[in-house]
């Protein structure tokens, strides 16, 4: 990601009036290439958008609310831009003044005029300060509280806390009580503060996730020119040519060539597969080595990837702002709130008694506690290394009990691994053999020949030369090194050459896969490797399954032998293994799932994953994982590791019991100075200190979790970034 601040003169015109203004502009590049750039910026997208979209030369805008990003399609220049075009950058000043001009800022000290009307309350227990000051302060200050009621009443037709409220600031103000009007203003607008700091937006969630598949493609046209074509121009039938390292950009069948496909995306298989003439290949996937000529079928969002995508832009989005929750409480509290406090005027004649009622309302509380206590507990996740993203999931995270993971890159590491070099009787030691196999894989892509070449430097061996050789795609190579004519690839591939591995002392698992070493026509042994678990997953599935009594499932897309063999190392019973499953056949799995009653979260990193983690209830990703998976989750583990996961669970948890402490705090004592009230009576100001200082306390019990020292953490935690290489074989 490339970091830009840019500050520039320049005359623009805005409105018809000409300024010259100096500004800055941050924004960061995520990706670019000619004729198309994605960045995120803090400006507003709206306004980012209708200026970008009013410029001719702007092909296209996409813009994602939830990453703050815009991915702007431009006509490209001659030669191509390097940079980000001037006019782009001019567009996003006119973006910031416009924003500075028409947008209005918040108030910095929203609970300025309730202060001040207290203090001015208080003091005029000893000055001569005028009432009618006062007065006219209260009702500055309750003019967000009035505005609201009366929108709730007029174009809603109910009645909601904030009409409460306003009868009690009323109420109270009219008996020449100043100071407990102004007390309540003050809590209310704390309890507005802490509500809004954890809202979260969800809306436009799958904006722009298609930017995942290719945006270019190289076309081959009827008169043998290959153009470079934006894949939305691409059509069916079209002849796609894709290139060793590159996206393939649409569905279809392979014409010509051959080639060493990565499917994990797609499909979650953590071994590339060799994919030849009259074949079908997908959008999304990676061709590893070899070069092929695509016969076009499905484009956009018809391939199988963006099939997959619309459906998680129409999966269920569940409402996760807190405010809504507390919200829904106060509403439910109102009507017999007021009923109470009519029947103990009417008894008693006594405007005093039925203010203190409405002001113990038992909801204000509620209202500062219950997003007070979520804040606290998202903060204290973060320092865990945990991003949850609203309140809603951190509450649905606690009622968790079925945890679903997908295998390769969750559970497993997702790379490759040298583990076990074995050699026949009287054969070469297995230095050498270890020396002649990695100097033959050396320079080539393939994943496997990658992590050989790794596995002998490590061991401090040394690469050889490489002579004459021959490579097979999905087979292996035949070469000359040091004199000796070395073969390493399939079993299939050596008895193509004419030689017949033996089998070897070494148990081969079947979460283990094999490269066969022929030495001058003469088996000489095998290189054993695998896509190895996460060194926490077991010990973190044990804990899920001890400790929180969770049933765990492995959902995967790889075949069922290696998902067996993952499930059992990692202790998950047989019957909960999901193998062989494509993306749509994930959602499926989890709906059905949740149909027996379960509450699920599903844990996946790729763009296969994506539909399962949209149906979750809970869906968890890796910081590290596919940029679908991320802004789908509700639960990202930013270091990259499971046990972050349980420390999740257990804020989670934590946060629950919390919640009903505060509730606790706040109903009981009220519901004690409302028995008072009725009885003996009790005064408006003794009712609010009442009311207010349950609701403090249950505010500060709230704040437990950031008033102490976090211990060290767990013995399970993995230091260091995670590589993102797929598992792959012959």
């Amino acid at each position: 990601m490339i970091t830009t601040n840019i500050t520039s003169t320049f005359t623009s015109q805005l409105g018809g009036d000409k300024s010259n203004y100096t500004t800055v502009v941050d924004y960061y590049i995520v990706h670019q290439i000619p004729g198309r750039v994605r960045l995120r910026t803090n400006l507003d997208l709206v306004c980012v958008q209708e200026l970008l979209e009013s410029d001719s030369r702007i092909l296209a805008v996409r813009v994602n609310p939830w990453c703050s990003s815009v991915a702007i399609q431009y006509q490209v220049s001659h030669p191509p831009d390097v940079i980000i075009p001037e006019y782009i950058v001019n567009l996003l000043h006119k973006a910031k003044n416009y924003q500075s001009k028409n947008i209005p800022k918040k108030a910095d000290y929203p609970l300025q005029l309730p202060i001040l009307a207290s203090i001015l309350a208080v003091l005029r227990l000893g000055l001569p300060i005028p009432s009618v000051l006062i007065f006219a302060i209260l009702a500055l200050a309750a003019l967000p509280i009035t505005q609201r009621a009366y929108t709730s009443i007029s174009q809603e037709g109910k009645l909601n806390i904030d009409c409460l409220d306003l009868m009690a600031i009323a109420l109270t103000s009219l008996q020449g009580n100043l100071l407990t009007p102004a007390l309540l203003i003050i809590l209310h607008q704390i309890g507005d503060i802490m509500r809004d700091r954890t809202a979260r937006v969800t809306e436009n969630r799958a904006a722009d996730l298609l930017n995942s598949l290719g945006n270019y493609a190289w076309v081959k046209q009827p008169n043998g020119e290959i153009q470079r074509l934006l894949t939305t121009q691409v059509q069916p039938q079209d002849t796609v040519i894709v290139y060793p390292g590159e996206q393939i950009p649409v569905d279809g069948k392979i014409l010509q060539g051959e080639a060493i496909i990565d499917q994990q995306r797609l499909t979650g298989e953590s071994m590339p597969i060799l994919r030849q003439v009259g074949q079908a290949v997908y959008a999304s996937t990676l061709v590893r080595e070899g070069q092929i000529y695509i016969q076009t079928q499905r484009v956009g969002a018809a391939t199988r990837a963006g099939a997959s995508i619309e459906l998680v832009k129409k999966a269920p989005v569940h409402d996760t702002r807190m405010g809504n929750y507390a919200a829904t409480i106060a509403e439910r509290a109102v009507l017999p709130a007021l009923i109470l406090a009519a029947v103990v005027l009417i008894i008693t004649r006594n405007p005093a008694k039925a203010a203190s009622i409405i002001t113990l309302d038992f909801v204000t509380g509620i209202r500062v506690a219950l997003p007070t206590t979520f804040l606290a507990a998202l903060h204290h996740a973060t320092r865990h290394g945990v991003l949850i993203r609203s309140g809603g999931a951190l509450e649905k995270l606690a009622q968790v009990d079925t945890l679903v993971f997908d295998k390769t890159g969750t559970l497993t590491k997702g790379d490759v691994e040298v583990v076990a070099v074995e050699t026949v009787a009287q054969g070469i030691s297995p230095h050498r053999l270890l020396t002649l196999a990695a100097s033959a894989e050396q320079h080539i892509t393939h994943p496997v020949a990658k992590a050989l070449v790794t596995y002998a430097q490590k061991q401090g061996v040394e690469i050889l030369p490489r002579q004459e050789f021959v490579y097979e795609i999905g087979l292996g190579v035949l070469c000359l090194i040091d004199g000796e004519q070395v073969i390493v690839g399939s079993d299939r591939f050596l008895r193509q050459c004419g030689i017949s591995p033996h089998h070897l002392n070494y148990h081969i698992s079947a979460h283990d896969s094999c490269l066969y070493v022929a030495v001058n026509q003469q088996f000489q042994g095998i290189i054993a490797y695998t896509d190895p678990l996460r060194p926490e997953s077991a010990r973190v599935i044990e804990k899920l399954h001890t400790e929180y009594g969770m049933e765990i499932h492995l959902l995967t897309g790889d075949n069922q032998q290696r998902a067996m063999a993952v499930a059992q190392e990692a202790d998950i019973s047989p019957s909960l293994v999901h193998a062989e499953a494509f993306p749509e056949q994930k959602a499926e799995i989890i709906q059905k799932i949740h149909a027996s009653g379960k509450t699920v979260a599903f844990t996946g990193d790729g763009l296969n994953d994506s539909i399962a983690l949209a149906y979750a209830d809970v869906a968890i990703s890796f910081s590290g994982g596919s940029e679908v998976a991320r802004e789908t989750a509700d639960v990202v583990l930013m270091d990259d590791n499971l046990t972050s996961f349980i420390e999740a669970i257990a804020i989670a948890r934590e946060t629950a019991a919390v919640i009903k402490q505060n509730i606790g705090l706040v109903v009981f004592p009220n519901l004690a100075a409302l028995g008072l009230t009725i009885t003996l009576g009790l005064h408006p100001l003794a009712a609010t200190l009442i009311h207010n200082g349950s609701a403090i306390l249950a505010g500060l019990n709230g704040l437990r979790p950031l008033m102490h020292q976090d211990p060290p953490r767990g013995v399970l935690t993995v230091v260091g970034e995670r590589s993102r290489t797929v598992d792959g074989g012959r």
